[in-house]
């Protein structure tokens, strides 16, 4: 199992985000947390701002073709940050092969 993170400025912008990564089966399962705080270096001054958390749950055979499409249709430059599975059931894997594969 591997999490894609990302934020997004609205509610809206990452429901849109997550229901085209469905569609195009490059994630098995997203969730979205609204109600974010982020501050974050950018430009060479920190920013602050309010964001919605995205998680996507996606195989490693379609992580690239996640983060590429991520990339292709984020508002923002630097969209994307993927963790590597460190523990999963066997289960949950098979579930996520079959609807990202």
């Amino acid at each position: 199992m591997i999490h894609v993170t990302t934020t997004c400025p609205d509610a809206q912008s990452a429901e849109r985000l997550a229901r085209a990564a469905l569609a195009e089966r490059v994630a098995a399962c997203v969730n979205i947390v609204p109600g974010l705080r982020s501050l974050y270096h950018w430009e060479g001054a920190v920013a602050e701002d309010e964001e919605v958390l995205v998680i996507f749950k996606t195989s490693g055979s379609a992580r690239a073709a996640l983060v590429a499409f991520i990339e292709a249709e984020h508002p923002y430059d630097l969209p994307v940050i993927t963790w590597e599975r460190l523990e999963t059931t066997p289960e949950a894997l098979a579930w996520l092969d079959r609807e990202t594969g």
